[in-house]
């Protein structure tokens, strides 16, 4: 039987992993500036992270929601203190996309309103209505098409105004990352932010923070949008909570009540699920990784203005992108193959950096040492193959 072949491929094998690095079959030592696309909160295979999971795996692994599971409470109490939402509800389930998709169906529950505002370049995962308010046609499946789902252009006050007036008592929530990962590195502004909030407000809408990439502390707030100094009504997580193991959530705030059965699970806030997510907010907690994230994050930005090529460096925290020009089209691939530095793109030509909230100053000057290397190669290259170009348009040397 053959793989279900949906993934581009590169071919490295990694066998195993520690805080920042990762080494693959033949021992080779790559710098993870990616953390498997914003995965690794705590480094890889935390010691702590790790004997968590194994303590509860000797206990139960496993058991459905329909009995009580006190590792939730836990880590509900857990989670509302760091996060500063103690009075919110969470709803725990396995995926980014399953939190998105929860968060739909439950702002439609409670206003009883269908429509659904996304932007432009947003993307919320790949399930029915998670996918169909994301901004990308290719993967988007006609039976996923709908007519509930208006994208707006992200960061266009006017347009998102303009909307309001003309369909706000058919609108049931908005959507919107407080920075958009896939979307190639956009920062929403904090007056788009509040607006969003105010016409909610006004028009009995559901204001959904997607913080499945761009939460959970990395960009040294716990949640991005907050910084606006707004809340949401739907927090919805994913990626960096559980380091690598799947667990997703939503924080709902509490005006937004339940009723049985209106959503459910079957693997969602299982005991071992839990006890991976409550290892990453105790090592966020004891290691200071909100301010690390932030004073680290300024850092990085800071030191890659300084590369000559890299184009509209921006970012927040850990959550880095910059445009790459065509004379460096080939630099992720570089830093991969020769320097042994694992990033992310955004296309056409964005590079993303995502990299663990544990990275340490020395191993930033590792990656910035790589990337002026790299930076440096590609330049020498374009010099030798333009003067190539310029020879041959001389045309052969006359004797």
């Amino acid at each position: 039987m053959k793989l279900f072949n949906v993934y581009p491929i590169t071919d490295i094998n990694i066998i195993r992993a520690q805080d920042c690095y990762i080494w693959d079959e033949n021992g080779v030592q790559y710098l993870d500036m990616y953390g498997g696309h914003a995965v690794i909160t705590i480094g890889h295979t935390h010691e702590h992270w790790v004997r968590r999971i194994e303590e509860q795996l000797h206990q139960i692994a496993f058991y459905s929601n329909s009995i009580k599971i006190p590792i939730q409470q836990q880590l509900a109490e857990k989670l509302g203190e760091i996060s500063g939402k103690s009075d919110y509800q969470l709803f725990l389930c396995n995926s980014g996309a399953e939190a998105n998709e929860n968060a739909l169906k439950l702002a439609s529950f409670h206003n009883g309103k269908k429509k659904v505002l996304a932007f432009s370049k947003a993307f919320h995962g790949r399930t029915s209505l998670a996918v169909a308010s994301t901004d990308n046609p290719a993967i988007v499946a006609p039976v996923n098409e709908t007519a509930n789902v208006t994208f707006l252009p992200f960061n266009d006050e006017e347009a998102l105004t303009r909307h309001f007036e003309q369909f706000g008592d058919e609108i049931s929530s908005v959507i919107v990352e407080g920075i958009q990962g896939v979307g190639g590195i956009n920062i929403a502004k904090d007056s788009f932010l509040k607006l969003i909030r105010e016409l909610c407000n006004q028009n009995n809408a559901v204001f959904i923070a997607d913080e499945v990439q761009c939460g959970y502390g990395r960009t040294g707030n716990f949640f991005s949008v907050d910084a606006a100094g707004i809340s949401a009504d739907i927090y919805s997580m994913a990626k960096g909570m559980g380091n690598g193991f799947p667990v997703g959530g939503i924080l709902i705030a509490p005006h937004i009540k339940p009723k049985h059965f209106m959503l459910g699970t079957t693997f969602g806030g299982n005991h071992l699920a839990c006890a991976a997510a409550l290892a990453v907010l105790e090592i966020i907690e004891k290691e200071n990784l909100l301010r690390k994230a932030k004073q680290n994050g300024e850092y990085l930005i800071n030191k890659l203005k300084e590369v000559d090529g890299l184009k509209n460096i921006r970012g927040w925290g850990l959550m880095i992108g910059f445009d790459v020009p065509d004379e460096l089209q080939d630099l992720r691939t570089v830093l991969l193959q020769k320097y042994k530095v694992f990033t992310g793109e955004a296309k056409p030509n964005i590079i993303r950096l995502l990299p663990p909230l544990t990275i340490t100053i020395a191993q930033i000057n590792e990656f910035l040492e790589s990337i002026r290397l790299a930076v440096s190669e590609l330049h020498s290259q374009q010099e030798v193959q333009g003067l190539m170009y310029e020879n041959n348009k001389k045309g052969p040397v006359k004797v």
